[in-house]
């Protein structure tokens, strides 16, 4: 028994010194990062944009622009398709009897799987090949939105997959004893009580927008001016930062606009808590 409990206290001991690692390194990126960035912060940095030119002048009032209108913009193609097909997925697909059918649902299972471990490079070659040349939509917000979504739809689709399973069969069963049929049962029984975990993908997904830069290189394209429609083209934060410390070498104004990066991402994961605390209270 003696020996039990010591080889449990050196697993339990090794668990917490493997998360007080990870913690401190994150504490360390985090505090490099706000300790370089925040003395270029200014109320001129948030409201003016970049001006161009090798010298990395201006603020990133266009990025945080350009950064909003991927996140809506991108939501609003990806989640009804990510949360629809998880519905059919998890809610439909065990009820056909075709064979055929049963096939093709297989089929889509193992090419989501796939999807969601694709790098984000070769969305970005994609989008670039279908919507910005093919379908001729150029360098724009609806080209890059467009393959944002092809990103996250499988990330999407995984995690409300796992929000519906979930939810115990008897929520299913009480529904359909009572006369609800399955649409019912699923809309006002299933989806209210996967909701937190939904909407915590959603979000994760918007996170993930925020923080990618290879697929918007390729169909994005670029411009540092504030974008006046969805063909207009842009440039993200997490791009901004990119042409800052590889194109104008400006790495100050790089190391600013991280921290004002890394203080968004910290405030949609403290968004996600709120929110799913508050979906789990009621």
């Amino acid at each position: 028994m003696n020996k039990r409990n010591f080889s449990q206290n050196i697993a339990f001991g090794m668990f917490w010194l493997a998360g007080i690692v990870s913690v401190l390194i994150m504490a360390f990126v985090v505090g490099y990062i706000m300790v370089k960035g925040l003395p270029g912060i200014s109320l001129d940095f948030f409201t003016t944009s970049p001006r161009g030119g090798l010298s990395g002048d201006g603020g990133i009032y266009s990025t945080i622009v350009t950064t909003f209108y991927m996140i809506v913009v991108t939501l609003v193609f990806a989640t009804p398709l990510g949360v629809g097909t998880a519905i059919y997925l998890t809610e439909y697909s065990s009820n056909t009897d075709s064979r055929a059918m049963g096939r093709l649902v297989s089929i889509a299972r193992f090419g989501v799987e796939t999807l969601a471990g694709v790098p984000s490079i070769i969305f970005g070659l994609f989008g670039y090949a279908l919507f910005v040349t093919v379908m001729n939509l150029g360098f724009s917000i609806l080209s890059a939105s467009l393959a944002g979504a092809c990103l996250i739809i499988p990330v999407i689709i995984r995690t409300t997959e796992e929000a519906l399973k979930a939810v115990p069969a008897g929520y299913r069963e009480g529904s359909l004893a009572l006369g609800a049929n399955r649409w019912e049962t699923t809309w006002k029984v299933v989806l209210p009580a996967a909701l937190r975990g939904i909407s915590t993908g959603i979000l994760l997904s918007a996170g993930r927008i925020v923080s990618e830069t290879a697929i918007f290189f390729v169909t994005l394209g670029g411009s540092y001016r504030v974008p006046r429609s969805l063909m207009s083209g842009g440039r993200t934060m997490a791009l901004h930062v990119y042409y800052l410390a590889m194109e104008t070498r400006a790495f100050d104004k790089a190391m600013s606009t991280a921290a004002v990066l890394v203080a968004l991402i910290i405030i949609m994961n403290l968004a996600i808590n709120m929110v799913t605390n508050k979906i789990a209270a009621k």
